[in-house]
């Protein structure tokens, strides 16, 4: 079964995020560290909560992988990748890992 990585950039106030350098640099190092582990990757960049409602997310990254072995090969190359965020956030980045169950 396909397992997914999500990091979410929670918009706290007195926080940032730097969208260019996120998607033009960070990415890009994410995909040489561990891209051969990766079945796709997507990231979303909040916009908005809901109906009037101001997003509660700078962005968040969903990484897939074909398995939890998989993953686990990753998790073990993404210390570049870890030591980068505070590059382009100020937020504490949260986590969440999972089993793909429609996709």
């Amino acid at each position: 079964m396909s397992t997914s990585l999500q990091v979410l950039y929670p918009i706290v106030e007195g926080t940032n995020f730097d969208y260019d350098y996120y998607l033009s640099k960070h990415m890009p190092m994410v995909g040489e560290a561990i891209g051969e582990h990766i079945q796709s990757t997507l990231v979303t960049k909040g916009v908005a909560g809901g109906p009037d409602t101001a997003a509660g997310y700078y962005a968040i990254a969903t990484i897939v992988f074909t398995d939890q072995s998989a993953m686990d090969a990753a998790m073990a190359n993404m210390g570049p990748a870890i030591e980068d965020i505070p590059n382009f956030t100020s937020t504490q980045p949260q986590m969440l890992i999972g089993e793909v169950v429609v996709g």
